[in-house]
């Protein structure tokens, strides 16, 4: 289990999801998403922009600005004022030029500047972002212009030194001795760089770019080396000449997703374009054609499915719309014909959450206990005795306790006959309540194990706290449910990622005296896509009657598996929020075996919040969970 990490640097979970709700809120857009990347941008085909890891390493402050900058560039600036086929006409026009990467990464350069304008226009709150992200980069270009000019990489340095020259709040704005040849061009770059806050659009963009492109190509002998700003090459193939920029950006979706065939026999052919009307037209036409692209419909009609046209259908289509009865045929007893279309998880919406779109939960049959099972178990089991022991009879006694407890002098209840407090209390609590509490508890725990190969060290510990609880568990007959769960690495692809779960211990058989030997069949094994287990055991816990629900997650690192390295922290803890919200009280035993680092403690916290205990030596793991399984037995009785 690898695990999550930027530069050395573990993601903050709380500032991910920060910036999700931002790129969301700013877009109005909830399919919208954030990533992380090598360099800037927006994907307009999947709807993701990318921020950058450039800002990994700064100071928090310069790193939520930039970040924050970022977001605001991409989801106020390219996706409401950039048009994206302007992007790929230019990257075929500079096929010809030698200076390929220099002018991508100009043109991108220009149009952050051109784009950052418009943002801070549109939301003045954004202009604090933009000052720390223009601080920021400016110290950086002058630190590597020093840097290339040392080593002689000359266009670099050019590139350096536009930045500072197109950011300078002063005209007189002084840039080091590059050479002879590149030094002739600084006047002319002086004159053209300040065109781009004239700039009204992408082709204004493209023209400044290529003026100065021009002028370079014909000076410099030799390309970047470096990249600082990613032109999204690969984004502009998947772009259909035939789309406008409003097309990608269109969300309103059909209400029916079924598709409408031609008739090529019966076509109507016309000339011109006859002009339709949607929600996204500005003005409306004359055209008869005025209809709700949204109430389309794309059926794909087969057979004689297709009745005659009436007169009076366009008229009557208006009051009764689709249901009106035919007088001509009566189609009531016509099956319905469909192609044999299956079902298919194609990555849309999950019950499991966004980024287990892909993820199949496989149920894993447990074995007969072996006779070393058996022996294993029973020696564990020796182990945690005394534990068990003391806690169960706390747990028992306290319920004795609350049986035998009077229900006197209460705000409520049942009215007492003695009356003398209403003249000697000036507040007086007249009521009772005749109560039996149960000796059952009203709770259920799920123990969920993370089976991935880092814990193959640990499991031998972790077997003997698991047998804690279910003794004690058992003892205070108690439903409980023990499932380890790992995905597999070796079969998992992009559009199927299996996971498996392996019930040791269900809740039907939970409280049988024989039950625990299974305990032992829990092996380390792969991968772990804990967001993905905690939500499919949530689905479980909700189906349960009880009033209290647990559950415990015993794991000893970060999720890791099948493309959730980046966003399994964040998917965890959504996960751990949702089971939350529905009112299961979910607690992570981090099982370190050694000290932990503050990175790792930090990362925990951003998942669990609080509710995480570490262990950083697993020969005390009893000794932890023993005041942990009390206090939230205790809760229980409590709350009964």
């Amino acid at each position: 289990m690898k695990p999550i990490q930027f530069n050395d640097k573990k993601i903050d979970s709380f500032l991910f999801m920060e910036l999700s709700d931002l790129a969301k809120a700013l877009t109005k857009n909830e399919e919208v998403e954030v990533e992380f990347g090598f360099r800037s941008y927006y994907d307009v085909i999947q709807q993701k922009a990318y921020v950058s890891h450039f800002w990994d390493l700064r100071e928090r402050k310069e790193m939520i600005a930039g970040l924050k900058s970022e977001v605001y560039l991409r989801c106020i600036g390219n996706i409401n004022h950039t048009n994206m086929l302007e992007y790929k006409a230019f990257v075929r026009k500079i096929k010809s030029a030698n200076l390929t990467s220099f002018a991508k990464q100009l043109f991108m350069l220009l149009e952050d500047i051109r784009l950052e304008g418009i943002c801070i226009r549109q939301r003045p709150g954004t202009k604090k972002a933009f000052v720390k992200r223009r601080e920021v980069y400016r110290k950086y270009f002058e630190d590597q212009l020093k840097v290339n000019i040392v080593k002689s990489v000359y266009t670099d340095a050019l590139f350096n030194a536009i930045y500072l020259l197109i950011t300078s709040e002063s005209p007189l704005e002084e840039i080091p001795t590059i050479n002879q040849s590149v030094d002739l061009i600084i006047p002319f770059l002086q004159r053209e760089l300040p065109n781009i806050y004239e700039a009204s659009n992408t082709e204004d963009t493209t023209k400044i770019c290529w003026t100065i492109i021009e002028v370079l190509d014909e000076v410099l002998t030799a390309d970047m080396l470096n990249i600082y700003f990613l032109l999204p090459e690969t984004v502009l193939l998947e772009i259909d000449n035939g789309q406008t920029f409003s097309d990608l950006k269109r969300k309103d979706k059909l209400k029916n997703d079924d598709m409408l065939t031609k008739n090529h026999d019966d076509e109507d052919k016309h000339e011109d374009a006859l002009p339709t009307w949607h929600r996204e037209t500005e003005t409306t036409t004359k055209s008869f054609l005025q209809f709700d692209l949204e109430q389309g419909t794309k059926t794909d009609l087969i057979g004689q499915g297709v009745r005659k046209g009436e007169s009076g259908d366009q008229a009557m289509g208006i009051v009764q719309g689709s249901s009106q009865q035919s007088s001509q045929s009566d189609f009531s007893q016509m099956e319905l014909m469909e192609g044999d279309h299956e079902e298919k998880n194609v990555g849309g919406d999950s019950p499991y959450g966004k980024e287990n779109r892909y993820a199949v939960a496989h149920q894993v049959d447990i074995l007969s206990p072996s006779a070393n099972d058996i022996a294993l178990y029973r020696d564990y089991k020796t182990l945690v005795t005394p534990y068990q022991k003391k806690l169960t009879q706390t747990i028992k006694k306290t319920v004795e306790a609350k049986k035998i407890l009077p229900k006197n002098d209460l705000h409520f209840g049942r009215l007492n006959r003695k009356l003398t407090k209403l003249l000697t209390d000036d507040r007086p609590r007249m009521f009772y309540k005749k109560t039996n509490p149960s000796t059952q508890l009203d709770a259920v725990f799920s123990l969920l194990v993370d089976c991935s190969a880092s814990m193959f060290d640990k499991m031998d510990h972790t077997k003997s706290g698991i047998t804690l609880f279910h003794e004690t568990l058992k003892t205070l007959f108690i439903p409980h449910q023990i499932v380890g769960f790992w995905e597999d690495t070796a079969d998992a692809t992009e559009t199927n990622q299996p996971n498996y779960f392996q019930t040791v211990i269900d809740f039907q058989s939970s409280l049988r005296k024989t039950s625990g030997f299974e305990i032992m069949q829990l092996q380390a094994q792969e991968d772990n896509r804990d967001g993905f287990a905690i939500r499919y055991i949530t689905k479980q816990l909700l189906q349960r009657i009880e009033n209290q629900k647990f559950l415990l997650v015993f794991s000893d690192g970060e999720p890791a598996a099948f493309g959730y390295d980046q966003n399994g922290i964040v998917d965890t803890h959504e996960a751990v929020l949702y089971a939350r919200k529905n009112n299961i009280e979910v607690i992570n035993i981090f099982l370190a075996n050694g000290e932990i680092s503050e990175g790792q403690r930090s990362t925990f916290e951003n998942i669990y919040g609080k509710f995480s205990i570490v262990v950083e030596n697993l020969e005390e793991l009893s000794d932890v969970l023993f005041p942990l399984l009390k206090k939230l037995l205790l809760k229980t009785i409590h709350t009964d």
